[in-house]
């Protein structure tokens, strides 16, 4: 479904991404995790086409999009959300729906009872709270029935309580049919629901697997913790 081959970026004389290589297959969950600064967030946005890579490739459904611009691919059938989630702020949670999915008043209606949101059809988006506004993001993104969605962060800054709703409201009815990248740094909502688990580091895959085990690699552990005494 998405294949990343050789992806090259650079900020200046910052080497965000060095050669990154991956593919995800059609209907996988993967999630993408890494410390702050490691990549994750530029090569989403490479994948979608907001920013073109330096060196490398991208092809999504076996159409090669490198350099395409966003809207382009997004014709494709890629959806993705944002670490600050992206409603209009002034127009109502349900109209920010219709929106963006060219829904009709009751399509949109029961989409927003599936995500929690049923009641707070006619709020202002600027109104919600964040977990509401992390919901709102989702139901937008998959309105528009996307074959491929990104995540960035959906459990940011929900408290653990909210964590365990939104991992469920992923399993109900945002992962199933869809191919998925999702970043996220809340390890039990990525163990939760990810099968397969790419690890970033200074630009560099340093990790590519099941959850469980690549935690336990050396190279990741180091990554998020440090090297323990004695390590090299």
């Amino acid at each position: 479904m998405l294949a990343l081959s050789g992806i090259v970026k650079r900020f200046g004389g910052l080497e965000a991404l060095a050669g990154f290589d991956a593919a995800l297959t059609e209907g996988s969950v993967t999630g993408l995790i890494g410390p702050n600064g490691s990549g994750k967030t530029t090569l989403i946005n490479i994948a979608c086409g907001l920013l073109a890579p330096d060196a490398g490739r991208v092809r999504l459904a076996g159409t090669d999009v490198t350099g395409w611009p966003a809207h382009r691919i997004a014709r494709l059938g890629l959806a993705r959300t944002l670490q600050q989630p992206a409603a209009f702020a002034r127009m109502s949670v349900l109209d920010n729906l219709r929106g963006a999915g060219a829904l009709s008043r009751a399509e949109a209606e029961h989409m927003l009872e599936r995500f929690g949101l049923g009641n707070r059809g006619d709020r202002l988006a600027e109104a919600l709270p964040i977990g509401d506004l992390r919901r709102l993001d989702l139901a937008r993104a998959v309105a528009r029935n996307p074959r491929l969605l990104l995540l960035d962060e959906p459990a940011g800054g929900l408290t653990p309580g909210e964590t365990g709703a939104m991992a469920d409201l992923l399993r109900r009815h945002v992962l199933p049919g869809r191919t998925v990248l999702l970043i996220e740094h809340k390890m039990e909502l990525i163990a939760a629901l990810c099968p397969r688990v790419l690890v970033l580091d200074f630009g560099h895959l340093i990790g590519d697997g099941d959850a469980a085990a690549v935690l336990r690699l050396p190279a990741v552990r180091d990554a998020y913790l440090g090297p323990e005494d004695g390590d090299a």
